[in-house]
């Protein structure tokens, strides 16, 4: 039996959202710390996992988790994916990885968040917004988003209150991250 096998699944409701119009507000810079966006051009691979692992265990991603460094390195370099991270005060707070397809017309904000130590510190709101610029800066049609029950319970107000609009849900099973 494998590890896997022998996980528990956890059962989450998934909600998908899409904004189709680039939003007319944005969001002050927090003054409370020092910060830095990245964009990490061919992110290392510890690096991502760090992050990864930092930001998504609380909420159980498990998307990446378990992909050997070829299969993760071939997801995470290919030329549509943006992977940006926030530092506040030097340290990484958070990041964001968009994955463009300029086909559909889609900018798809695929993970997106805050290292625990950074959550309620005021720095969400400003994070998605700048998310949400970068997403809009590859003129897609729309651009999307999910969030699940698993994730901060303010995650889906948060995008709601920054224009996404709920558009379908559905059911998921997910190995919780032990």
């Amino acid at each position: 039996m494998t590890d896997i096998t022998k996980s528990r699944i956890l059962k989450t409701r998934v909600t998908h959202l899409e904004m189709t119009e680039r939003p007319t507000q944005s969001v002050p810079t927090p003054v409370s710390f020092k910060l830095a966006l990245m964009r990490a051009t061919k992110i290392s691979l510890p690096f991502y996992r760090f992050l990864y692992e930092q930001v998504g265990k609380p909420h159980h991603w498990s998307v990446h988790r378990h992909l050997n460094d070829e299969a993760l390195a071939a997801i995470i370099h290919r030329a549509n994916v943006d992977i940006h991270v926030l530092y506040a005060d030097g340290s990484p707070a958070g990041f964001f990885e968009l994955v463009i397809d300029e086909e559909q017309g889609v900018a798809e904000i695929l993970y997106f968040g805050l290292v625990p130590e950074f959550q309620g510190r005021g720095l969400a709101k400003f994070f998605l917004n700048e998310a949400i610029s970068t997403a809009w800066m590859s003129s897609p049609q729309k651009v999307i988003i999910e969030t699940n029950t698993l994730d901060s319970p303010r995650a889906l107000q948060m995008y709601q209150r920054m224009g996404f609009k709920p558009v379908s849900f559905a059911e998921a099973e997910i190995e919780a991250w032990n």
